[in-house]
């Protein structure tokens, strides 16, 4: 019993002021090795990218995005988001959705451009290192949670992952002007990470709507069409996300030109 303290105050103490349990210390490595898990696919991506591999590489980037989202919302979930953490999480997004896209996009693609293919596969690299900087800036300061500024760079990642993982084989053998596709397979996205375009993040998705049975039917039916038609529906959710912010661009400026009403012709004056 403390000093000075009386007897009473001890069995009326609150709940509240009780020591709280102190979390182990394996709990806080966990979200590290969700992200390390992250860096050993997109080095994974990158071994067999250089061995033409791409039927094996290209799925590595989807498991490097599964395992990125996990590890912030399990940091988020047991109190264990450490600066750190953050910092390990940016290195390994430069590997898994920078480095690793692009020479997975050089090695099926690109090597009949030459100096032209490694230069896009550059600025690939260096278009996911800026949005990554620019996340890390700009995540605490505000802002409207419901959108990303740019494309998120996990997002520009999954199109060239989606599109290979379609078509695993070498896209062109020696014809450069074959290789334009590719090239634009990769320079599309990486403007769009450094570009101020509004994406949605879906992160305000509230699953305990009024009829939460029809969020969780939606769940089963997108995953059932994953495993069934994976190849297909996944290289459909990618491109489609990346046409949905013009998508909605286009809607918000017909809202706003059809929202302005001209004015009324003036009446007859009264008698």
């Amino acid at each position: 019993m403390p000093n000075g303290e009386h007897p009473s105050s001890f069995f009326l103490r609150r709940a509240s002021d009780r020591p709280r349990p102190r979390l182990r210390r394996g709990v806080y490595i966990l979200p590290s090795l969700f992200t390390l898990g992250n860096m050993f696919c997109g080095y994974a991506c990158i071994v067999y990218s250089i061995g033409q591999q791409f039927e094996t590489a290209a799925p590595f980037i989807g498991f490097a995005i599964v395992l990125d989202m996990l590890d912030g919302r399990i940091a988020r979930m047991t109190g264990t988001a450490t600066p750190f953490g953050v910092e390990l999480d940016s290195l390994a997004d430069i590997i898994s959705f920078g480095i690793a896209p692009a020479i997975l996009s050089f090695s099926w693609g690109l090597q009949p451009l030459g100096r032209l293919g490694w230069a896009a596969g550059f600025m690939f690299v260096t278009a996911a290192a800026l949005r990554l900087a620019r996340f890390n800036i700009q995540s605490g300061s505000g802002g409207d949670k419901r959108y990303f500024v740019g494309r998120p760079s996990p997002a520009a990642a999954a199109v060239p992952a989606a599109t290979v993982f379609v078509y695993p084989y070498p896209w062109v053998q020696y014809d450069f002007r074959e290789a334009l596709p590719a090239l634009a397979m990769v320079l599309v996205p990486a403007v769009l990470m450094v570009s101020t375009i509004r994406f949605r993040s879906f992160k305000n998705i509230d699953t305990e709507a009024r009829r939460p049975s029809r969020v969780l039917l939606l769940v089963a039916f997108g995953y059932m069409l994953i495993i069934t038609l994976h190849r297909y529906v996944l290289v459909m959710m990618a491109y489609t996300y990346l046409l949905s912010a013009f998508v909605e661009m286009a809607v918000t400026r017909f809202r706003h030109r059809g929202g302005r009403q001209t004015p009324a012709a003036p009446g007859p004056r009264p008698v």
